[in-house]
């Protein structure tokens, strides 16, 4: 767990009802995280930063809900956040996932629902 490569897997969110499935894409390499969601005006599922502990919004054109995942993938927070903005940085965290606004809360993805991460 945790060494993941940049490319295109699931993240499943095991909350209070059946397990839900979400596209995911995983930016593990520097240049893939450092880029991240800049430039984009939606995102098709989610985003895995990896390894992660804050972001920023400057230079998005969309606001994002950021989930903070500790080392045994259990969200930690949820913050949505809007274009320029810089998140405070959780010490804590080991990953962060970034989705379009609003996402999270459909997919019940809250503090303290473990997550799963499958890569393809």
């Amino acid at each position: 767990m945790g060494r993941w490569r940049d490319g295109r897997g699931e993240l499943v969110v095991h909350g209070d009802t059946a397990p839900t499935t979400v596209p995911l894409e995983i930016a593990a390499s520097y240049r893939a995280r450092t880029k991240g969601l800049l430039g984009r005006d939606r995102v098709d599922g989610a985003l895995l930063l990896s390894p992660a502990n804050s972001v920023h919004t400057f230079r998005m054109r969309i606001p994002i809900d950021v989930a903070y995942l500790g080392r045994d993938l259990t969200v930690l927070a949820v913050r949505t956040m809007p274009p320029g903005r810089l998140g405070l940085p959780r010490p804590r965290a080991r990953y962060v996932v970034e989705a379009e606004a609003g996402a999270m809360a459909g997919w019940g993805l809250r503090t303290g629902v473990r997550v799963e991460i499958v890569e393809r």
